[in-house]
């Protein structure tokens, strides 16, 4: 996480710069930036043929998801790239992918 002194308050990243840390066989996840009240800006790299081990549930808060690329799977339907999902706090899912993706999260809440 970089902060720009020239812009008080900006801070940035890059997915590249962020290190991957491998969440389940093939989904690896990398923190972009996390606020003060716990709200976090994640990118989710899932290898083809990969899922999410057990239900993935949204608490305390909602999820936020862009698919960047590929097409995400969330249990239930396809979303290529270019969708947006919001998933209300208390909502589940299970994600995965035939394809393999690449996906912006966004917890708003922590």
């Amino acid at each position: 996480m970089r902060k720009d002194l020239n812009m008080t308050g900006y801070a940035w990243s890059s997915a590249q710069d962020s290190p991957a840390r491998e969440i389940f066989p093939g989904i690896r996840h990398r923190q972009l930036w996390r606020g003060d009240a716990g709200a976090t800006a994640n990118v989710l790299e899932m290898d083809p043929g990969t899922c999410w081990e057990g239900i993935d549930v949204h608490e305390p808060g909602p999820e936020e998801v862009f698919v960047v690329s590929g097409t995400f799977n969330d249990g239930v339907r396809d979303y290529p790239a270019g969708s947006f999902i919001h998933a209300p706090a208390g909502s589940s899912h299970i994600p995965q992918t035939t394809t393999g993706c690449t996906l912006f999260v966004f917890y708003p809440e922590g």
